[in-house]
């Protein structure tokens, strides 16, 4: 397969069965280099599930993933773990947020950074020059994250007992410290007032600039959907519905019909 311009992600047909049930089926997607591209849809429209394939937790049960790297090498996504694809340059965050909620900040960002670590099961054991060089460096790009994100003054602080939209941030800043080339995001608006909202739009916004990344999201908050991205796609009982700008998915009659249950003829989804 040859690699368009700038195309860093493509699922060809990719569709998953449990137990009889096929949850998503024949999904194709094409994530292009700087797009900022939202996946939409009713609850129970497979997309988490898209999610869970495109980041090794699920293996599609037809169909292939590939993915280029930042040395432009090709990838097939779908048959690496999770971890694999962390390493190579696929970051995700998750709608219940994981962070380790009795360490610190600062703990919580360097266990992130570990696929990036030098060092020998040895040279932890004896402590040796390579490692202390090591965890300088760890130690470092833990605060020149923080520092970023600006939540480097809560850094001794408990993740557990930080506000909840700075959990979410914190979160963010995890998937961050791989050095993705593709962010993958599921529901970060989840549990926000419209003030958090505001400032993730920033927040994503900003990360996007900053790391020139390509960040996919899945968000029910339709404020933030049609406030930064590019191009929507819509999911509905596992299959696309519907792909183009904010402002064609709106007056879609199939998207219409999907979130309304009615074909509102003449009308469009308050999106």
């Amino acid at each position: 397969m040859s690699k368009n311009a700038n195309l860093l992600l493509q699922a060809n047909d990719i569709s998953i069965v449990f137990g009889g049930l096929r949850a998503v089926s024949n999904f194709n997607c094409e994530l292009h280099a700087g797009e900022l591209v939202g996946l939409i849809g009713p609850n129970g429209a497979g997309k988490t599930t898209v999610f869970n394939m495109l980041s090794g937790i699920y293996t599609p049960t037809e169909g292939e993933i590939n993915f280029w790297d930042r040395h432009g090498r090709v990838h097939v996504a779908s048959k690496k773990t999770p971890a694999q694809l962390n390493r190579i340059g696929i970051a995700r965050t998750f709608q219940n947020i994981r962070l380790f909620g009795k360490l610190t900040v600062a703990d919580n960002v360097r266990i992130a950074l570990h696929s990036q670590r030098n060092v020998k099961p040895w040279d932890v054991l004896l402590r040796t020059p390579r490692f202390r060089q090591d965890e300088r460096r760890m130690t470092e790009k833990v605060e020149e994250l923080l520092q970023l994100f600006k939540i480097d003054s809560k850094k001794d602080e408990i993740a557990a007992n930080l506000p909840y939209g700075e959990q979410r941030k914190l979160e963010i800043v995890r998937a961050m410290a791989a050095n993705p080339s593709i962010l993958l995001l599921d529901e970060p608006a989840a549990g926000m007032n419209p003030q958090e909202t505001d400032e993730l739009m920033k927040l994503i916004a900003f990360i996007r600039k900053e790391f020139n990344l390509t960040i996919l999201l899945i968000e029910h908050d339709m404020h933030l959907v049609m406030g930064i991205c590019e191009r929507l796609m819509v999911l509905d009982y596992g299959r696309v519905i519907a792909s183009g700008t904010p402002e064609e998915i709106k007056s879609n009659p199939d998207v219409i019909k999907a979130y309304l249950g009615t074909d509102n003829a003449g009308g469009e989804v308050s999106l």
